[in-house]
């Protein structure tokens, strides 16, 4: 049996989609497994992610021994996905990996569904994914029937916050095998203050264009802020779904002059075009882009969700309530009335993520998870 502080280990990532948080959780965990002299491979949807996908895929596979290969992979369950399982099975007996790490729901799936092996562990992070649907819902109950039945297909359950455990664990139920919760984290070059541009707006918004991360409801705050008086201005920067919607709903509440677009950029560069960043995001286990800002003393506010106060700790003054754009408003204004009061809770925050959100401490947490496993397996 291959141990982690032995001879290296033969992993193998799997994710449907290669974009946001998930992607970037992927990469990272990747690099500092392969920096430690592990051999890894990712297995990737081919259909999403585009040429940023691409690119960053590239860069990364001469460092991976395992390779990186893209697979059709579709968002809902289809009859398509018995080829894409046995395409999983091809890849599986040809690499033999010793560790299966499925990310999200379909790819934790696809991995859940080899049987078990002596030789082998079957590790997943659901990200999220199946467990924002409420199991209320015809999806959620699918879902929930879908993650009940692989749970004890499982030799080790990974998750990125306590929020996403306790979900879990209520609504799935509680796995036989071990449980580890491994915070995301940041490298050490992204500790490095962001200058803030001359053309910055009040506001700033980084992150995809999807319902579930309200940047609707932050375009709504603002319409309030101005009918009220308080002429604030916004930068969105990002792209996905719901692109044309906020568009239509920009130009609906007469916001052309407030809002500007400035496409899908690096976070780092999102962070300079505003004064504040505001995550309104309607549901959340543990995203980057909160993590990344607050390693940058980015001054910030965010809705308190899913494991983002997980992420501020004591710093509770910075979060608002979910889902309503009125609170969302005042929050925005509070701290715009007192910048040192933000400008203070950013230094303190950025103390916090440097003690508890590094990469290191993720892939050392990772690896341990995975020894774990091997010893109870």
């Amino acid at each position: 049996m291959p141990m982690v502080d032995g001879q290296p280990l033969r992993i193998l990532h799997a994710t449907r989609t290669p974009v946001g948080g998930i992607f970037r959780h992927i990469l990272d965990l990747a690099n500092g497994q392969a920096e430690r002299g592990h051999h890894v491979g990712i297995i990737a949807d081919s259909l999403t992610g585009g040429e940023r996908a691409a690119q960053a895929l590239a860069e990364i596979a001469p460092r991976l021994k395992l390779g990186v290969h893209r697979l059709a992979i579709r968002r809902e369950p289809l009859p398509t996905d018995l080829l894409v399982w046995a395409r999983f099975q091809r890849l599986i007996r040809r690499l033999k990996p010793d560790v299966l790490h499925g990310h999200g729901a379909k790819a934790g799936a696809f991995i859940r569904l080899n049987s078990r092996s002596k030789d082998r562990i079957r590790v997943y992070t659901p990200h999220g994914g199946s467990l924002h649907f409420p199991p209320s819902t015809l999806k959620g109950n699918v879902y929930a029937r879908i993650e009940r039945a692989l749970m004890n297909n499982t030799e080790l359950f990974l998750f990125e916050s306590a929020f996403a455990r306790d979900t879990y664990q209520r609504t799935i139920g509680v796995p036989h095998g071990p449980v580890r919760c491994v915070f995301n984290g940041v490298t050490a070059n992204e500790f490095d203050p962001v200058v803030k541009a001359e053309d910055a707006t009040d506001l700033i918004y980084v992150g995809e264009f999807r319902h579930i991360k309200g940047a609707d409801l932050l375009i709504d705050a603002v319409a309030r802020l101005r009918a009220n008086g308080r002429p604030v201005t916004l930068t969105l920067a990002g792209d996905g779904e719901e692109t044309e919607n906020l568009k239509a709903q920009i130009q609906r509440l007469g916001l052309g002059d407030a809002v500007r677009f400035i496409g899908h950029v690096k976070p780092r560069y999102g962070f300079s075009k505003g004064s504040l960043l505001v995550v309104p995001s309607r549901g959340d286990s543990m995203p980057y882009v909160v993590i990344e800002a607050a390693a940058a003393g980015v001054p910030m506010i965010a809705a308190n969700v899913g494991g983002i106060p997980e992420i501020f700790g004591t710093e509770t003054d910075a979060l608002f309530a979910p889902y309503i754009a009125g609170a969302m408003a005042d929050a925005i204004e509070m701290a715009l009335d007192d910048p040192a009061a933000t400008r203070e809770r950013a230094r303190s925050l950025r103390e916090r993520v440097f003690l508890h959100f590094s990469q290191k401490a993720m892939v050392e947490g990772v690896l341990a998870g995975y020894r774990d496993a091997f010893s109870n397996h």
